[in-house]
């Protein structure tokens, strides 16, 4: 369910910038919206592979990993 919701949020935020560049909205705003969906995939490819890699790791160990997890797809 969170998978589909995040995948949802960047397709309408892809969708929103198609829309601004048809209508020649400024660069500077279809920049900030694409900054947006960089972030937004960032989130969902964290969230892909945490709940890939959760099911072999005990629950103990999941924040930690989590954190790792963020700070690897954020290079």
């Amino acid at each position: 369910m969170i998978l589909t919701q995040r995948i949802n949020r960047v397709i309408g935020q892809l969708r929103g910038i198609q829309k601004m560049s048809e209508s020649n909205r400024d660069c500077s705003d279809i920049l900030q919206q694409v900054s947006a969906v960089k972030k937004a995939i960032d989130g969902l490819s964290r969230e892909i592979v945490m709940s890939d890699v959760c099911r072999y790791i005990p629950k103990k160990d999941q924040e930690k990993l989590g954190k790792m997890m963020g700070q690897m797809i954020d290079l």
